[in-house]
């Protein structure tokens, strides 16, 4: 399992609960720390698909409940913005000492403003992004709407944010007012990335040019459009996953070679869990992609497909070992194009091909030469690509040792 849930405790000795996920290797190349929005939890959708963005590009990401939400203990009446702050800390703390400190944070809607002032309490973290933030905490007093008058009267009210009660305290509100964003952020002096919607009714875009003003350089601005508050189409949060997860790497020690005692014995690792469908995490080499099935099969079409990853190795293999041959010939080959699809068809010669046991396993490969190329010379490269290493090994006969390890 590429997920593990974690406990750990906060300042004040009470029990907050995460789940950390790795690559599908396990080797992750920097962690990120996640703070979900107000009221949310570490599962919502757009926390899980950002995180799995992240991991899917070698990131490791805790992302866990503030305290009284979710798992996590303690009362949501007592708590206030201050808490988040130190809840994130306490994170930070519990990585440090367990795995690896975090280099990374992100932030969701009011967590985009803890992690901007938690930032500057951990000495490790080397870049923050925001998602839908508001330029200031006080900004979420207005979802209290009428119960903001009663808060102030007579000490606490229940409202209803999302279509659940909560206990909204006075310390609370007065906490907000305390907190200046703007100051912190200029304060910050971290690579920031900002990111936000122009439809974002609830947290509106001018938040987004407040925090983006404020700060200091390097910062970036990455338009949202079409995308609601809570990010619940998949495909915007997934795209905030990987414009985060590329962003970042400018910023943080990626390196571009496994060290040789993290590195497995296999060049191919691969990883799903078992409510992920089958978008399945993998570690080719030393990049990481994401393979899938198409939507048609029961997928999200969010990667290749086995059969597509075979067929993308038999044409990159065939297009590396035509131009080594050309070019050891000197013979003048600007491009070469190859195009392979795989289906199961009849075998040219069966004898009962209407039996579906007689078709076989069929690539089919269209290749195209760009250059002063002469049919002589043409006709060689498509022998030379019939031995290509990958083609060889498909006709060739081949064995699969497979073993269970704990």
């Amino acid at each position: 399992m590429n997920l593990q849930k974690i406990k750990f405790e906060n300042k004040e000795g009470q029990t907050l609960v995460g789940r950390l996920e790795f690559p599908a290797d396990r080797h992750p190349h920097n962690f990120a720390l996640f703070a979900h929005c107000f009221t949310c939890t570490k599962n919502l959708s757009a926390v899980k698909n950002i995180s799995k963005a992240l991991t899917s590009n070698g990131f490791a990401v805790l992302r866990f409940d503030f305290t009284g939400l979710g798992e996590s203990d303690g009362d949501f009446a007592d708590t206030n913005f201050s808490g988040n702050v130190n809840d994130l800390i306490a994170a930070a703390d519990y990585l440090k000492e367990d795995y690896q400190a975090p280099s990374l944070l992100i932030g969701h809607s009011l967590g985009g403003a803890a992690v901007i002032f938690a930032a500057g309490e951990i000495e490790s973290v080397k870049a923050v992004a925001t998602v839908g933030a508001p330029s200031n905490p006080k900004h979420v007093q207005h979802l209290f709407k009428s119960g903001l008058e009663e808060i102030k009267a007579n000490g606490e009210a229940v409202v209803n944010l999302s279509g659940r009660d909560f206990k909204i305290k006075k310390q609370f509100v007065d906490d907000l007012e305390t907190k200046s964003l703007p100051d912190t952020a200029k304060a910050l002096r971290k690579p920031l990335l900002i990111m936000h919607s122009p439809q974002d009714d609830t947290v509106g875009i001018k938040n987004a040019e407040e925090i983006y003003t404020a700060a200091h350089h390097p910062k970036s601005f990455v338009s949202l459009d079409g995308a609601d508050h809570l990010l619940f189409d998949r495909k915007d949060s997934t795209y905030v996953g990987e414009v985060i997860s590329g962003w970042a790497k400018r910023y943080l020690p990626v390196k571009n070679k496994i060290e040789e005692g993290l590195r497995t014995k296999h060049q191919v690792a691969a990883s799903l869990d078992a409510q992920d469908g089958f978008t399945t995490q993998m570690k080719v080499g030393n990049h990481y992609i994401i393979a899938d099935e198409p939507e048609s099969f029961g997928g999200n079409d969010f990667g290749p497909s086995p059969y597509e990853l075979i067929s993308a190795g038999l044409s990159a293999c065939t297009v590396m070992t035509i131009q080594m041959y050309a070019k050891r010939k000197d013979w003048t080959v600007d491009n070469v194009e190859v195009h392979t699809s795989y289906s199961k068809t009849h075998a040219e010669d069966c004898q009962n091909c209407e039996d579906d046991n007689a078709k076989i396993d069929t690539f089919h490969r269209e290749i195209k030469f760009s250059g002063d190329l002469n049919a002589t010379q043409k006709a060689r490269l498509l022998e030379i690509a019939d031995r290509c290493p990958v083609h060889r090994t498909l006709h060739d006969e081949t064995q699969v040792i497979t073993s269970m390890v704990d």
